[in-house]
């Protein structure tokens, strides 16, 4: 059944929503992509063609939908998602930024990477299977990465004959591991789908006229975006010195990861002790009467100070945040190679970077109990362990929600330049080891 356009529809327009597919290994993650951007309208006439002519090739009866997703030669061989794959599409009431990521365990800090700027996650569960290990991985990532709102999409109702009480069974065995962990704070919604045979994803289904909720693409056009709060305190990393040779002009270039600014206020240097009053904020040659989070611009002081890149300015009368050289961080660890606390890394945070250690590993992350165990035998790739670092220099330790920009950062080996580790501070500022 054809969704019907509600009344005044074409006026309206939510913003932008970004959010990412999740899972266990082939619970129809990059299927359902395919059928939201073919339910949607959203693919070309040579994309369809493309699909056909393989479909064709393959003795298949009609087009893989995954292909659209899995782009790499070894994603195609081998029928699975190992790269994170970005995809695009719109509705008339919204426009989305998709994140397709991985289902295998070994991928998980690909995960890792599609959650962090993601403002919801549609979990997916094979009817079949229930409810499986990496299913509760996954949704202990999206928590941790400040993705609180779980679209849990039961996937291929068709193959259990569109069971109601399959669906049912499923539901009560994910709230009730959510009982048991206190710690994960996310919203729920549950919804039965086929992304196969496109039931409930754009379009209902009589086959599923037992479920009387909102489709897949109705929850994501309502599902609030993660909101810039302009009433948040200041940061504004600079990114750039601008002085041209000719004049006395000075600016700093960046991005508001936080707050608001306007000409006149008082700010001053992190780290450091630098103080002055915004004298003009300009995009380009326009001058702005206020900045909000999310806005690159240029700042003018009203005094010459000692400013460069990878300092923050923030706002004079507002809370001083916190800097450490010891900081302790919640991480997940990205390198093949196992972490070794001799090597030398580079910690870079927004626009600044400083070397750091890693002094030691308080805990390990069992995804399966939702706890910090002692962490025994090396961190290998896809762990998520709690770190006490040493750095140069001080850090700015903001939490990492509400702060997603100043509270996390990368660590880089300092000879490969490979990026080993990505992490976050916790709210608690490394005391007792709970999810933040």
């Amino acid at each position: 059944m054809k969704r019907d356009a509600p009344a005044g529809l074409f006026r309206e327009d939510r913003g932008v929503l970004r959010f990412l597919t999740c899972g266990s290994v082939d619970d129809g993650k990059s299927t359902l992509i395919g059928r939201l951007l073919h339910d949607s309208r959203t693919l070309l006439s040579d994309t369809l063609e493309t699909l056909e002519r393989n479909a064709r090739h393959r003795g298949l009866e009609g087009i893989d939908l995954s292909l659209l997703t899995d782009g790499l030669v070894a994603e195609r061989e081998q029928g699975i998602t190992i790269d994170v794959a970005y995809r695009y599409f719109a509705t008339p009431r919204r426009k989305f930024i998709i994140a397709d990521s991985p289902g295998h365990v070994q991928y998980t800090r690909n995960m890792v990477t599609a959650a962090s700027t993601a403002d919801v996650a549609v979990l997916l569960v094979d009817a079949r299977k229930g409810i499986l290990a990496q299913t509760r991985r996954h949704a202990t990532v999206a928590g941790l990465l400040g993705v609180h709102r779980l679209l849990v999409a039961v996937n291929k109702l068709d193959l259990v004959g569109y069971s109601r009480e399959r669906f049912g069974e499923i539901e009560a065995d994910f709230r009730a591991w959510l009982a048991h962990e206190p710690g994960l704070h996310v919203e729920v919604e549950f919804l039965p789908i086929s992304a196969l045979e496109g039931s409930n994803v754009v379009d209902r289904d009589e086959r599923l006229s037992w479920y009387e909720g909102p489709t897949l693409i109705e929850l994501l056009e309502d599902s609030p975006a993660r909101e810039i709060d302009a009433g948040a305190p200041l940061r504004l990393p600079v990114q750039w010195v601008c002085r041209p040779s000719q004049g006395d002009f000075r600016g700093y270039a960046g991005r508001l990861e936080s707050g608001s600014l306007r000409p006149g206020d008082a700010v001053r240097v992190v780290p450091g002790v630098a103080a002055s009053r915004v004298r003009r904020i300009l995009v380009g040659e326009r001058e702005l009467a206020r900045a909000v989070a999310g806005q690159s611009v240029m700042v003018e002081l009203g005094d010459e100070i000692d400013l460069s890149r990878g300092d923050v300015l923030v706002r004079e009368d507002e809370p001083a945040p916190r800097l450490d050289e010891a900081p302790a961080a919640i991480a997940c660890w990205l390198n093949g190679r196992p972490l070794d606390p001799r090597r030398e890394l580079l910690l870079r945070q927004c626009t600044r970077e400083t070397r750091a250690r890693v002094a030691s590993v308080e805990a390990r992350l069992d995804v399966e109990r939702l706890s910090w165990e002692p962490a025994s035998g090396p961190v290998q790739a896809n762990d998520i362990v709690r770190l006490a670092l040493r750095t140069q220099r001080p850090v700015l330790c903001d939490p990492y929600d509400p702060f997603r920009a100043t509270g996390s950062f990368i660590l880089v080996d300092a000879v490969s330049n490979e990026t080993v580790a990505a992490g976050l501070f916790p709210a608690d500022g490394g005391g007792a080891p709970v999810l933040p």
